[in-house]
């Protein structure tokens, strides 16, 4: 089943209220939650896009529902566009830790949240 737009709403919410997160809207309509000016999460359409583990890139993308993040594959970003991939306490999980990968790539000075 499609990701419904309330659980997007709901997992943008969740993302927005991680410390240090900031929205804003991208590419003609792109929700992004960021760190440090860097995005952790992409929100678009009926789909939702975030970094993952290496490790878990490659298990997670071949995922019925998701796949490789379109632009973002290369840096281990995957799309989930169904609830069959993933629950939304997994989405929510998957969310946190986008957020975390992000942060320990910024430089130190940058990285006071926790």
């Amino acid at each position: 089943m499609p990701l419904p737009a309330a659980l997007l709403d709901e997992l943008l919410a969740h993302a927005c209220a991680l410390p240090g997160a900031a929205f804003d809207v991208k590419w003609g309509g792109q929700r992004v939650v960021s760190i440090g000016g860097k995005m952790f999460l992409v929100c678009g359409g009926d789909a939702l896009s975030y970094k993952v583990d290496d490790e878990d890139f490659l298990p997670l993308s071949g995922l019925p529902g998701a796949r490789p993040a379109p632009y973002l594959a290369r840096a281990r970003w995957i799309q989930v566009s169904d609830t069959e991939a993933l629950s939304p306490d997994a989405l929510r999980q998957g969310i946190a830790r986008s957020r975390e990968l992000v942060l320990q790539k910024l430089p130190k000075a940058q990285r006071a949240w926790p």
